[in-house]
């Protein structure tokens, strides 16, 4: 399981141009079924995701497609997790 952490960067203010792209790539990867979760990191600092994948590297991959992170709105951080415990309505997680 992967936390992937997408932090304003320097081209932010050009976010707006490319809105649309990073909302088709999210679609793709919850379509995909490797995103499981995304929202926005408050205040205003970017967005994170929940995301399964069979490697690092896959997902790495799939974080570099990002119009934003091509763009240089967002750089990624990719933080890879072992769940160990999940509360009952997440126990699903940890298939």
């Amino acid at each position: 399981m992967f936390i992937i952490l997408l932090r304003f960067g320097p081209n932010r203010a050009q976010a707006g141009q490319f809105m649309p792209d990073h909302k088709a790539w999210l679609k793709q990867g919850f379509d995909d079924n490797i995103f499981l979760l995304s929202g926005s990191l408050q205040p205003n600092q970017g967005g994170c995701i929940l995301a399964q994948g069979d490697s690092l590297e896959s997902v790495q991959a799939c974080v570099e497609k990002d119009p934003f992170v091509v763009h240089g709105i967002v750089t990624a951080e990719i933080l890879q997790i072992s769940p160990h415990q999940a509360a009952e309505s997440m126990q699903f997680l940890l298939n």
